[in-house]
């Protein structure tokens, strides 16, 4: 009997990925699943399964695509730029920039709810640059969050915050050492103040939320002109960096 049982154990064998039972659902319930995931790292993570799973985890369904390399502009979901994706998405839709090279964002106005995500292991590797000149890289008057992004600023801010929630996480925010460094900072809010923003933009309260994010540069990490103020700062000293965790809220 024992020997029976060994036999059998030998004669197993590990099942494939196309064996799994969850392979036997179709394209659209899987893609439905792959939706409840976060974007980084476990919607990123399902594309290195196989190939079906690759294809299903980078529909455009799911995510937009920014590529500047991108051979094949004609494919659904794919743009060279960062604001012909943002102008192409719908709200709710998630924006993945490739890593590598340099992503030109200067003055990009996102007025509606999206998530803007670099497709580097680290945040380093998927740099967005605001040039001289430009009021800041992105202008945000919607809810919206950053993650797993560099976005760095010759001269004026990084992100400029006027409405809504706009969560910054795993970050990195660099404003350039100049002799104008006192006019440089890499977050701005004007929430709440005598600005008029658009009533078609719809949101629930004014916040900015960063978490875990390398701030460099600058007159100060962040500045507020409206009714928003800093709030519960914490701080952690690296060997080599410095993290912040902070909320700018209303009082």
């Amino acid at each position: 009997m024992e020997e029976q049982g060994k036999q059998k154990k030998k004669n197993k064998k590990p099942l494939s990925s196309s064996f799994c039972p969850i392979n036997n659902l179709d394209d659209g319930c899987l893609m439905h699943i792959f939706s409840f995931l976060s974007p980084i790292p476990d919607r990123y993570n399902t594309a290195l399964v196989c190939h079906r799973w690759c294809y299903l985890a980078c529909h455009p369904r799911l995510w937009l695509r920014v590529e500047q390399s991108a051979k094949d502009l004609s494919e659904p979901g794919v743009f060279p730029s960062i604001e012909k994706a943002v102008s192409a998405a719908r709200p709710g839709d998630t924006i993945l920039i490739a890593a590598g090279g340099r992503h030109l964002a200067s003055n990009i106005q996102i007025n509606k709810p999206l998530c803007l995500i670099g497709g580097g292991q680290l945040p380093d590797e998927t740099t967005l640059l605001c040039s001289r000149g430009s009021d800041s890289a992105l202008e945000f008057i919607s809810t919206c969050k950053l993650a797993n992004l560099t976005v760095k600023a010759e001269l004026g801010c990084c992100l400029l915050h006027r409405s809504g929630r706009l969560t910054i996480d795993s970050c990195i925010l660099q404003c350039e050492a100049s002799p104008l460094d006192y006019l440089s900072c890499p977050i701005i809010s004007t929430a709440g103040g005598d600005e008029v923003v658009s009533s078609a933009v719809k949101t629930k309260g004014n916040r900015v939320s960063v978490s875990q994010t390398r701030i460099e540069g600058g007159a100060k990490a962040v500045r507020t002109s409206g009714d928003l103020t800093l709030q519960q700062v914490r701080v952690i000293y690296a060997r080599t960096f410095v993290y912040f965790w902070f909320d700018v809220d209303s009082q």
